[in-house]
């Protein structure tokens, strides 16, 4: 085959030409998967720190807030309510907090919290995942003279302390989490920051 009358400088051209727009397309291609593996401002706003306030809330009450979709109650316990904790310990599965997956370090203490007055947690049942209801009378005819005060899981019957100690004998094979969160102020908690919190 003859080559002769080819230019040889078109040819140059025509490939550079070639390479520079696959090059061009290929990042076309490529940038929205890229982009994609980026999370979104929404995703990243599902998972930011939400600020609490708890100014309204009286001894005994529970408040409900929502941090990466999941429900966070906050409960003003009473003098009692913490009296009481110590008396149930030998009923409770894991009283000592030791499954350190359960909170943060800090946290790994009787009342399970920073301020003993107040309880923050998640509020998913460990056995499930379903939420537990806010039972606060003490001894109530269908959970027992003993009951102190804590959380059931109408779903499969797994009991919790004011603390979210879970009860041994009952399908939840853990504490209910403790978020990282602090105060702001003595009426503000940030739930999902605990930068600077100490045990």
């Amino acid at each position: 085959m003859s080559t002769e009358g080819v230019d040889k400088g078109r040819r140059r051209f025509l490939t550079a030409a070639t390479a520079v727009v696959g090059a061009v397309g290929g990042a076309a291609v490529a940038a929205p998967f890229v982009l994609s593996m980026q999370p979104s401002e929404r995703a990243k706003a599902a998972g930011a720190p939400v600020e609490a306030d708890i100014s309204k809330l009286e001894p005994g009450q529970m408040a409900t807030f929502e941090w990466r979709g999941k429900p966070v109650w906050v409960v003003r316990r009473t003098e009692q309510n913490l009296k009481d904790l110590a008396s149930i310990e030998g009923k409770l599965l894991d009283p000592a907090s030791d499954n350190t997956g359960q909170q943060p370090a800090w946290a790994k203490n009787p009342t399970r919290a920073q301020k003993e007055e107040f309880l923050v947690l998640v509020g998913i049942c460990t056995h499930l995942g379903c939420s537990p209801t806010y039972r606060p009378d003490i001894a109530p005819a269908d959970l027992g003279a003993d009951w102190k005060g804590g959380f059931f899981c109408p779903c499969h019957g797994s009991r919790f302390d004011l603390a979210g100690r879970v009860y041994s004998g009952v399908p939840a094979p853990k504490n209910l989490e403790v978020p990282p969160y602090k105060f702001l102020t003595d009426s503000q908690i940030l739930i999902g920051d605990d930068e600077g919190v100490t045990a």
